[in-house]
């Protein structure tokens, strides 16, 4: 059981982080920290150092995309990068407003901040409130997108990270 332990640990770890993604807190590097963790704690010997930078690798391209994606979305929905740069903002100015209310308030903060940055930004370049909130509307789109895409890189950090502990 002792040796079981640590895979344990492992996999709630990725269980755990897997849940944040959604809600737009670190789950990527938590599972990554994880990770390291586990290859630390077991000598190296299952875990390579390769693999935690193909982890790494993984997370990076997460967050990056997250980036593009809400952009994109704004911009494919008549926003300009202005209104990117609000969903960014305001994505993480909602999650982090929305933390005081238990389970979803990260998540409707986020969505809600991402949707209200956008279209602030927007509209002071715009003056249109009717583009404004179609461009915050993009933002949110990019905001699901985005997550999804996280969720499936998080799956995909999971699965090499108990292949490599297992192998």
């Amino acid at each position: 059981m002792a040796e079981a332990l640590p895979l344990i640990l492992l996999i709630v770890a990725f269980l755990v982080g897997l849940v944040l993604v959604p809600f737009g807190l670190p789950g990527l590097w938590l599972m990554v920290l994880a990770l390291i963790g586990y290859a630390a704690l077991t000598g190296f010997e299952r875990v390579s150092v390769l693999t935690l930078v193909v982890v790494v690798l993984i997370a990076v391209a997460g967050e990056v995309l997250e980036a593009f994606v809400g952009f994109g979305m704004a911009k494919k929905f008549g926003g300009s990068s202005r209104a990117g740069w609000g969903a960014l903002v305001g994505g993480l100015i909602g999650a982090v407003v929305g933390t005081p209310v238990p389970v979803l308030g990260n998540l409707v903060g986020a969505f809600l901040g991402a949707f209200i940055g956008a279209a602030a930004f927007e509209a002071t370049r715009q003056g249109e409130v009717g583009k404004s909130l179609v461009a915050g509307w993009g933002a949110v789109l990019g905001k699901a997108a985005a997550s999804a895409i996280k969720v499936a890189l998080g799956l995909t950090i999971g699965v090499i990270g108990v292949y490599s502990a297992l192998g």
